[in-house]
């Protein structure tokens, strides 16, 4: 079984970005006289992988990614094995909890974990009436509890055929390529006390209670200078120190973790600044590193960037046991079984699987190949459309997508 990716203070070289949107790929098209099929005649590893599609979109778009592990595995000499288990919506409809112990045992016993999408069905267009243990979201946290991952990246790239499906200019979203790294286990999310009360004027309160640890700031705080050592070497804190206590334990650990990386630069910025700063001037950031809530809202926004939330991947890292990949996006139950889904964000995640999970960079560059390549043929879902493009659904894109990872060719050639 493979191992959790393990971040010490003796560092280890993390596998970096996706395709960098500054390279040139060579399409099948250049290279259909040349294309080679080929595929080992008997596969010398194997890997379990314990797959959730969830709800809504993630039963359209985990397909895709799981028959592109399937083939990119074949013809790279390795065999996966698929687990299809319950979670979320799907979960609670079938056995009445969203987090089964079928489930928990399943993913357990994986090499990986690879989770769709949760949240409300066709079926269950609403979960308020549920009380809080069993909505379908909280199959997602107990998921992440249960593997112990504790640090979500997300990679912020932007392909440059997709330039022009951005909302954003193209002289502000060329060449963007940085990571968000979110701390995933502590915070607004999980602190306590948090519920409801009466105050004194006899008005109804809610409360949650922002808490950090200082071994819960280094942890994650080492992820990210790690990366950035493998990267261009910036890291971007991203807090609320003015007004927040934990903001400002935040800072003070994230600054103490940067004596240990005196290669990084090390800036802290304001949430707010952030937000604005994402969205004028991009490509300053290289490693973003932000509190849980920070990042759940500040990683949505970056998704505009690279054309949509249909482009944003994600990786939950950290934990002992098989780690978590998942596509950031609602379960989307208004598209369900309409075959209009973009399933990139699904197939990119795979690849953040392979490179982050797997260590399996041969196959990640092959899926990772096979994406830039369909997009070079001009392929696009409905979220992404550019002048000239060939709008398709879910299936027929993830059909190019397998036709492309036979393509033997570069994965990319520099400007």
């Amino acid at each position: 079984m493979s191992t959790a990716l393990q971040i010490h203070a003796s560092g280890i070289k993390l596998p970096v970005s996706l395709i960098p949107s500054t390279t040139k790929q060579i399409s099948r098209a250049s290279k259909r006289v040349g294309r080679i099929r080929c595929s080992a005649t008997t596969p010398n590893k194997k890997y379990t992988i314990a797959v959730l599609p969830g709800d809504g979109i993630g039963t359209e778009v985990t397909p895709v990614a799981v028959e592109a592990l399937r083939l990119a595995g074949s013809l790279e000499g390795i065999d996966f094995e698929f687990k299809e288990m319950l979670v979320g919506g799907a979960a609670y409809e079938a056995t009445g909890v969203p987090f089964p112990e079928e489930t928990l045992k399943a993913f357990l016993e994986s090499d990986a974990v690879y989770l769709g999408a949760v949240g409300i069905t066709k079926k269950m267009p609403s979960s308020d009436h549920l009380p809080k243990h069993l909505r379908p979201e909280v199959g997602l946290m107990r998921i992440r509890r249960a593997l112990g991952v504790y640090a979500n990246l997300r990679p912020i790239t932007v392909f440059p055929q997709l330039l022009e499906a951005s909302s954003l200019k193209r002289s502000v979203t060329e060449e963007v390529d940085f990571m968000i790294i979110r701390e995933l286990a502590g915070g607004l999310y999980y602190g306590k006390p948090r519920g409801f009360g009466i105050n004194e004027k006899g008005e109804e309160t809610g409360f949650c209670t922002e808490i950090y640890s200082s071994s819960e700031v280094d942890r994650v705080a080492r992820i990210a200078f790690d990366m950035a050592m493998e990267r261009r070497g910036k890291v971007c804190s991203v807090d609320k120190a003015t007004v927040l206590e934990s903001s400002r334990l935040w800072r003070k650990r994230v600054t103490i973790m940067s004596e240990e990386y005196p290669e990084v630069d090390l800036s802290h910025m304001l949430v707010d600044t952030s937000g604005m700063e994402l969205i004028r001037y991009p490509k300053q950031f290289d490693v973003l590193l932000t509190t849980n809530v920070f990042g759940d809202i500040l990683s949505d926004v970056a998704a505009m960037i690279t054309g949509g939330i249909g482009m944003l991947p994600s990786a939950c890292i950290g934990g002992p046991g098989p780690q978590l990949f998942e596509p950031v996006h609602g379960s989307a139950p208004d598209i369900e079984g309409e075959d209009v889904a973009n399933p990139l964000a699904a197939v990119l995640t795979a690849v953040m699987l392979l490179r982050y999970g797997l260590k399996e960079e041969a196959v990640a560059k092959r899926i990772e190949n096979a994406i830039f390549d369909t997009l070079n043929e001009g392929f696009r879902t409905r979220d992404i459309p550019t002048p000239g493009a060939k709008i398709v659904g879910c299936k027929k894109m993830g059909e190019e997508i397998l036709k492309s990872l036979y393509v033997r060719v570069p994965p990319y050639q520099l400007n």
